[in-house]
């Protein structure tokens, strides 16, 4: 069965900062017939920033991608969820003002739609707030993060909240469960990062080695404070200073003390005990312990320095609670 798209502008973000469109269509479109992708690039319906490109342009962050409609393959099309007010999501609020909204995405949404995803976060925004003339993403959380999650109600905003980005005056931190015993009480962490492509077809990031022809490794640059240790686990404060896809998750796991419930670079049998409450405090991890925990920007609009906070979810603080009596 066949679905179409409806009009979408994406604006870019940090990890799709100097990649070619025709690799950016491809990504969103997996099973779309890449010779129709080019036709639609070719014939200008793909537009950035208003204007044609060809498909070997780069894109640049804040850059504006119109897609227009396109014709996907899927098995379920006819049951296609649609955002309808019988099914908003309501989402906490940590702030929000003419030029910026705040949110506490909850862990398992997807901040936008996919080939595979009928919505995610600024879909159902949009659809809730129809009255809004702009909403975009300042930023990306990986689906199964949690936390704080910045968007801009003004391109005025988003323009000027990706320069703090590409200048590295936003601050962001996260909070970061990991199995193993953490040693150093802060270490910079700067391991380059290359994307591929498994043998079944997933995409998947690695700490850049041998490069493959055609790659392009993209710094990366974290740093992990030590917060607290029990045993073989440790809680660390993960701050990044670029936004790579998958960096936190990608520069542990390289380093040894992988994620816990990560499912793509963790240890899947401790992952597995978790599930079941057999390690640890006695508590189910039944997700990636990853939290988006602080954000501190400069107001778009008053210049004012402002620091956002998400306390860790429920069953996020229950595990660390129940590792605390154990």
């Amino acid at each position: 069965m066949q679905s179409i798209t409806l009009i979408t502008k994406e604006c870019v973000q940090e990890d799709s900062n100097d990649q070619r469109i025709d690799n950016f269509l491809f990504k969103r479109f997996r099973t779309v017939p890449k010779n129709h992708l080019y036709q639609l690039v070719r014939s200008g319906q793909v537009r950035v920033n208003g204007k044609r490109i060809n498909a070997s342009y780069r894109l640049q962050l804040g850059d504006m991608v119109r897609i227009p409609p396109v014709k996907i393959e899927t098995k379920d099309a006819c049951n296609r969820t649609t955002i309808t007010r019988a099914n908003f999501f309501s989402f906490t609020t940590l702030y929000e003002d003419d030029a910026v909204l705040v949110i506490d995405k909850p862990s398992g949404m997807a901040v936008h739609g996919g080939s595979n995803i009928s919505f995610g976060v600024i879909e159902q925004l949009r659809a809730q707030n129809s009255s809004w003339k702009f909403l975009e993403l300042v930023h990306r959380l990986d689906r199964e993060t949690s936390g704080v999650l910045l968007l801009a109600k003004k391109r005025s905003a988003l323009v000027e909240l990706h320069r703090q980005i590409r200048e590295g005056l936003v601050e962001k931190h996260y909070l970061v469960l990991v199995k193993g015993k953490w040693q150093n009480a802060k270490q910079h962490v700067k391991l380059a990062l290359d994307k591929y492509v498994t043998a079944s077809g997933e995409r998947r990031v690695a700490v850049a080695g041998n490069t493959r022809p055609g790659s392009k490794p993209m710094s990366a640059h974290s740093i992990f404070k030590l917060d607290k240790s029990w045993g073989d686990f440790s809680l660390l404060d993960a701050q990044i200073k670029t936004g790579r896809t998958h960096q936190i998750r990608v520069h542990l796991a390289y380093l040894g003390f992988p994620i816990l419930g990560d499912d793509k670079y963790g240890n899947f049998e401790i992952n597995k005990r978790l599930a079941k409450a057999e390690v640890g405090g006695g508590s189910k991890l039944a997700r990636m312990f990853l939290h988006a925990h602080s954000l501190q920007i400069t107001h778009p609009v008053s210049g004012q320095r402002i620091h956002l906070r998400s306390p860790l979810s429920s069953d996020l603080q229950k595990f660390i609670d129940d590792l605390d009596k154990f």
